[in-house]
């Protein structure tokens, strides 16, 4: 599976991604807001590779690292993922999520893989309803889920505080 935008690749992570992934998971801006500390060994993000490449297999989606084209480098992921453990009460539902390095923030790249993820979601899959969540102290990220026409359906608690609960149905995005 690879996805493409104008100015973006998202394809399946490869074993050779460890050491961008560990640039990204490593670093305590990216990781604020995600209610887990940043990685200290580069071999938890081989592990973390490991899992996303085993979730290709098991639910044929996962998330998926993103390529600049400009600059053939692995800038962060983004994509869909059947969320397996509970979350907010929903389980066995589609998750969208995105991550970047804070050099690669303010340029729309969160919004323009987001894009590709949902089309590739409502139309290929297809899926009726995607899900995502954000601490509610991520502006930005708050700010990229309404722009998309997530709807905010719930608040829930983390160890980190509180988190927003969103909801975009095919019907309402293929639409809009």
């Amino acid at each position: 599976m690879q996805l493409e935008t104008e100015r973006l690749i998202l394809r399946k992570f490869e074993k050779t991604d460890v050491e961008r992934l560990f640039l990204l998971d490593s670093n305590s801006e990216v990781m604020k807001y995600i209610g887990m500390p940043p990685l200290t060994d580069i071999k938890d993000s081989q592990k973390v590779i490991d899992m996303i490449q085993q979730q290709y297999i098991d639910n044929g989606v996962g998330r998926l690292a993103v390529i600049e084209k400009n600059s053939n480098l692995l800038i962060g992921w983004s994509g869909l993922k059947l969320l397996t453990d509970e979350i907010n009460g929903y389980s066995q539902v589609y998750d969208l999520g995105y991550r970047f390095l804070p050099e690669f923030w303010g340029k729309g790249y969160a919004l323009e893989s987001a894009i590709a993820s949902l089309n590739f979601g409502f139309t290929t899959l297809p899926i009726d309803t995607i899900y995502a969540h954000a601490h509610s102290e991520n502006m930005s990220s708050n700010r990229i889920l309404n722009k998309l026409g997530f709807v905010k359906t719930s608040e829930f608690t983390e160890p980190d505080g509180i988190c927003f609960w969103y909801e975009l149905n095919a019907q309402k995005y293929l639409n809009s």
